[in-house]
């Protein structure tokens, strides 16, 4: 183990296969305090975890009514202000098959969640829903349409509103992608990634956010296809306010913070041994609405160093200030999942010039993905991630980070069972 600033308070295995996903959230239940973890692979969905005692996380529930099958993945997770709705995104890693769609879940008992919806996402050019951000009585949404026909076999995910004020019956109430995209555009395909022929992810919808503080506006992060902020004041007809050519970067997570009129963004490692480096945190200056200016980076590690461990380094996942009242909230510093490079914290007080103030990298991971050693890498989101084949029991691929109202901070690794809490030293 490795840490500065920040030191392990409790662990806790998830379970047999029981992965780390791109979704947790933290609910209070008069004495008791629960976390929903979604997980990547099959056969779980989501768990619920009892950290009541943040040093002995207890799982007390555990999805996997979907999850039938090795094509299916239930990455990401959303909960509402009220703690009493989840929505759970599900996506595989082929076209038109299921489960692929969003599930909402009444958590009133988050050791008994009750499913109360089902909204199909599946297509023939469609590999389900990748993210969900619930906020209000909306769900936002990256992900593929039954009638959607990608001009790019990789441009397949798009952005979906949809209304959920009723959750036993939603409805969408909007939807939008890149113009020249989908066939029969009045645009013509966007020009690719120039990256593209070590990677290429395509111009595809990854995290779609709203906030309370601007429910009138969406923060996309679309791959190859750069950043996005849309007006959704009529969400039938999201209107582009603004927009950031990443190439030949691409743009996973944004995190607006509004007072501060800027924008912390990530760029996803893919690639093993840092063969994509630099992948960092990125700030932007939004102080002008219609303009997006990149003005830092946040500093990493020797990749020389960590490329030697094997698996992903890099950015990935932030904690994205979720409008929900368990969540930490802060303008001024930034945590992020770093793969290999473990959970990092940086001040952000001079966007300039963000430094890293903490860092906690875990021992080997416990319990490993089946087949981790044999299975191709098809890289993050191709089609749907598999295992890395590179990975092995020393390397740890820190996926997800979120942060607790009282500063607490808790970690799922990609490829084992693992959840770490952790505190500041």
């Amino acid at each position: 183990m490795e840490a500065k600033g920040l030191r392990l308070l409790g662990q806790g295995d998830l379970g047999d296969r029981a992965f780390g996903g791109e979704g947790m959230a933290l609910v209070a239940r008069g004495s008791r305090r629960f976390l929903f973890v979604a997980h990547v692979w099959a056969p779980h969905a989501f768990s619920t975890v009892d950290v009541t005692d943040p040093r002995r996380p207890v799982v007390v529930f555990q999805s996997d009514a979907r999850m039938d099958h090795e094509d299916a993945r239930a990455n990401s997770l959303s909960l509402n202000a009220s703690g009493d709705l989840l929505a759970v995104a599900y996506q595989c890693r082929h076209f038109d098959r299921q489960p692929a769609g969003i599930e909402l879940f009444d958590v009133s008992d988050p050791a008994r969640p009750r499913s109360l919806s089902f909204v199909d996402t599946s297509g023939p050019r469609s590999i389900g829903t990748h993210r969900v951000w619930l906020v209000g009585d909306r769900v936002f949404a990256s992900t593929g349409f039954r009638d959607f026909e990608p001009s790019h076999p990789l441009d397949h995910q798009g952005v979906m509103i949809l209304d959920v004020a009723d959750p036993v019956r939603p409805k969408e109430i909007g939807r939008w992608w890149v113009p020249g995209t989908r066939v029969g555009d009045a645009a013509p395909p966007p020009p690719r990634n120039p990256h593209g022929r070590r990677f290429e992810l395509g111009y595809r919808a990854h995290n779609v956010m709203c906030y309370p503080e601007r429910p009138d506006r969406c923060y996309v992060a679309y791959e190859d296809g750069g950043l996005y902020i849309l007006d959704v004041a009529q969400p039938g007809r999201p209107r582009v306010l603004a927009w950031l050519n990443f190439q030949p970067f691409s743009a996973h997570t944004v995190v607006p913070l509004f007072q501060r009129k800027l924008l912390a963004v990530s760029d996803e490692a893919h690639l093993p041994n840092g063969e994509d480096h630099p992948k960092v945190l990125w700030i932007m200056d939004v102080s002008v609405e219609g303009n997006i200016l990149p003005v830092g980076t946040g500093p990493l590690p020797d990749v020389r160093r960590f490329a030697r461990r094997g698996g992903r380094f890099g950015t990935h996942n932030l904690h994205e200030n979720e409008p929900i009242p368990g969540a930490w909230h802060s303008e001024q510093e930034i945590v992020g999942s770093f793969f290999s490079a473990g959970v990092r914290i940086y001040d952000i007080a001079d966007p300039l010039h963000p430094r890293e103030t903490a860092f906690f990298i875990p021992d080997a991971p416990g319990r490993r993905a089946e087949g981790a050693t044999h299975v191709t890498d098809t890289g993050g989101d191709r089609l749907s991630a598999l295992p890395p084949a590179d990975v092995t029991s020393s390397v740890a691929q820190v996926n997800d980070v979120y942060a607790d109202e009282r500063g607490l901070i808790y970690a799922v690794d990609r490829l084992s069972s693992d959840l770490y809490v952790l505190e500041r030293a």
